[in-house]
Order: structure tokens, then C-alpha cells, then sequence
């Protein structure tokens, strides 16, 4: 297991399409572990493997802590309603802003050994499989995000800690 580099905004690769898995392999193992250490190391709750400069359908996800995901050629099926909030990214470091998206997910995805399964998830679960997936189509959430609300993720939280008073 190894951190590898995250890459960041500006570096082609997170512009481009992944390829699907087609099979499980020792290397792809390998991948989704360093994934997993370069994500808690990087204190992320998501990865996807264009992020560490592979063009392979693979996300890793972990919102709690303690629900480790892993989705293979993963699509989402079904979404419901909305949620708005602060986002940021590993690959746009120091830098939040403000993104709409669904508030239910259902997606289907393959898991580590490539049996399929379907995961439904709501809230930071949900923005995240949703994040996740937009990097394998080579989508940051920054061309998502309202406009004039990208900014340093400090200051980002400040602002939000006004509006609420």
C-alpha cells in the first residue's frame, strides 16, 4: 500500500473519460488499497482513480470513517430532490464552493470482487457517489458550482457561519 499523488486542477487527466473494468486483476487491488491510504491520508471523504492519474471507472468513498465503498463501473440509476452546499475536492485543494445536487441517489456498481450490487444513499453520501462519478466522466465540481461562490475553503465557511446568524 503507497499514497500516490493526487493530481489537480489544470492537469489533463482529470479532463478526460475513464474505461471501464473489465476485470479484477492484482494491480487493480493494489489501486483501490493505495486509493483508500491516499484518501484517509489526504483526510478526503471520496477518490476516484483519474484523481491518481488512472483512467479506470474506480471510486473509493468514505463519509464516516468507517464505511469504506468501493464502485466499479458504477452509474447511478435513479435521483430525487435537491441539496445545496459547500464542496470541495482533493484535486482543487484549499478551495470550496457552493454546488446543487440530488439529495437521493440509487446507483448500481460492481464491488472489489466484481459482484454487482446497488447502493441507495442520501446527504453527504449521496453528494459524494455523485462527485465521485463526475470525475470519470472528467467533470470537477467547480463547472458545477454557482457562480462567484469558489473560493479559499476558510473563508468559504466564514461567509456560510454569517448568512446563519
Amino acid at each position: 500500500m503507497a499514497i500516490r499523488n493526487i493530481r489537480t486542477m489544470g492537469d489533463p487527466i482529470l479532463t478526460k473519460t475513464c474505461k471501464p473494468v473489465k476485470e479484477m486483476t492484482p494491480r487493480l487491488r493494489e489501486l483501490i488499497d493505495d486509493m483508500f491510504d491516499t484518501m484517509y491520508e489526504a483526510e478526503g471523504v471520496g477518490l476516484a482513480a483519474p484523481q491518481v492519474g488512472v483512467l479506470r471507472r474506480i471510486v473509493v468513498i468514505d463519509t464516516t470513517g468507517e464505511d469504506p465503498l468501493v464502485m466499479i463501473n458504477p452509474r447511478i440509476v435513479e435521483t430525487k430532490g435537491e441539496q445545496t452546499g459547500g464542496e470541495g475536492c482533493l484535486s482543487v485543494p484549499g478551495k470550496t464552493a457552493t454546488v446543487t445536487r440530488p439529495d437521493y441517489v440509487k446507483a448500481e456498481a460492481l464491488d472489489a470482487d466484481m459482484r454487482p450490487y446497488e447502493i441507495e444513499a442520501t446527504e453527504l453520501l449521496a453528494r459524494a457517489i455523485c462527485h465521485e462519478l463526475d470525475h470519470l466522466e472528467g467533470k470537477l465540481y467547480v463547472e458545477m458550482a454557482q457562480p462567484g461562490s469558489l473560493m479559499d475553503t476558510e473563508l468559504y465557511y466564514e461567509q456560510e457561519e454569517e448568512k446563519e446568524k
